[in-house]
């Protein structure tokens, strides 16, 4: 777990900015219940396969992977629970925030998609994004601007330190 701006980061998903295109962020609250919370103290959660959808004007979110807490006295309750640890999640947004994005993405075939999950003020917050799938050129190109950037970068700071880099042979 890492502090960021006041935000105590719990779990990030590094492929959605890779795979999508973000289009427009939301930070909403997430329904939890026992103790899955201690558990995300712990920074026991994973968001890689985690995705939400909008069902009866309710958002869900779904495989998100939080682990049980160690210490727990829920051992009588695992056998009757199928799997907990990637069951569904409510997520809590105001109602004309959950028709603005229903209607996108009913209509445009947008998908919902959590970026991160962290701790505002004690409570859990996960910042969920409205994305549209990248094509695969869309990816190479992304690529190849921060495969140049980095080399803009690396020249620029060989220049202010007076080396001279050789040059490879083409």
């Amino acid at each position: 777990m890492t502090k960021d701006r006041g935000r105590i980061l719990v779990a990030t998903n590094r492929k959605a900015r890779h795979l999508y295109v973000v289009l427009e962020t939301l930070e909403t609250g997430i329904s939890l219940v026992g103790n899955e919370v201690k558990s995300l103290r712990l920074g026991r959660a994973a968001l890689g396969d985690a995705f939400a959808s909008v069902e009866a004007h309710e958002v869900w979110m779904y495989n998100l992977h939080i682990a049980e807490y160690a210490s727990s006295n829920l051992a009588h309750q695992r056998s009757r629970i199928d799997d907990t640890t990637r069951r569904k999640r409510k997520l809590l947004l105001h109602r004309t925030q959950i028709v603005k994005w229903e209607t996108r993405v009913h209509e445009s075939g947008l998908s919902l998609v959590p970026l991160s999950m962290y701790f505002a003020d004690g409570l859990v917050k996960v910042e969920l994004a409205l994305v549209r799938g990248k094509k695969t050129w869309d990816r190479r190109h992304d690529l190849a601007a921060r495969d140049a950037q980095r080399e803009v970068e690396r020249a620029m700071s060989d220049h202010v330190r007076g080396r001279r880099r050789a040059r490879p042979a083409r």
